[in-house]
């Protein structure tokens, strides 16, 4: 297994708005290659938001998010591009098929040639438990398909750091071993996670940040 390069997640008196209104402020930790982050709190708190900060679909009202070192290819590269963003809406259209959204964002997201650690669609969605319906349109799949198929999206392209809304909505019991692995894999080849849950992650060590905002 190929190691990501030591990685270092340094968060310095974030705050977030939303509407208007301040949802979290004052909010800083450092996460390490290796970790993972549980964000917990009650409905409302700024879990879902954090990950958007972090993933730069939101402009922080202040303060700032690092990721060290910087990408190998391009220093000046965003964490935008190198994390992968799981939120709450699995994105897929009805009409695709599991083969073709992962296609997609394997050409979308992957780099030229595969890198270390990322998988063909196929083997993402084999390891997911779906690859007898690598074909079938995504709008006859269950929700708890549906999601396997969004989790099948951090297999087939390589970004050290995962930001995770309830990864695992919807899952079965079954399926939640197998995302705890895909998780575990990341983990021990230096990667970092930070998940947002109202459940345990299945993982040996989660390192809890409780956002108490509102």
């Amino acid at each position: 297994m190929t190691r990501q390069p030591y990685l270092t997640l340094t968060v310095q008196d974030l705050a977030a708005e939303r509407g208007g209104r301040p949802v979290f402020a004052g909010l800083g930790f450092v996460a390490r290659g290796g970790e993972a982050i549980g964000v917990v709190g009650r409905n409302g708190a700024g879990k879902s938001t954090l990950l958007r900060v972090l993933a730069g679909l939101l402009r922080p009202a202040a303060g700032r998010v690092v990721l060290d070192p910087p990408a190998t290819d391009d220093p000046d590269t965003p964490i935008a591009e190198r994390a992968h963003h799981l939120g709450h809406v699995d994105a897929l259209k009805s009409a695709l098929t599991p083969r073709e959204h992962l296609g997609f964002a394997a050409a979308l997201l992957g780099r030229a040639g595969r890198a270390a650690g990322e998988v063909s669609p196929e083997a993402a969605l084999e390891r997911v438990g779906l690859g007898h319906a690598a074909d079938l349109p995504c709008g006859y799949l269950s929700a708890g398909q549906r999601r396997r198929i969004a989790l099948a999206r951090l297999l087939v392209a390589a970004r050290p750091l995962w930001l995770l809304d309830e990864p695992a909505t919807a899952l079965d019991a079954g399926s939640q071993a197998v995302l705890a692995g895909i998780m575990g894999e990341h983990l021990a080849a230096g990667g970092l996670i930070v998940a947002a849950t109202h459940g345990p992650l299945g993982l040996a060590a989660v390192r809890q940040l409780r956002l108490d905002a509102g």
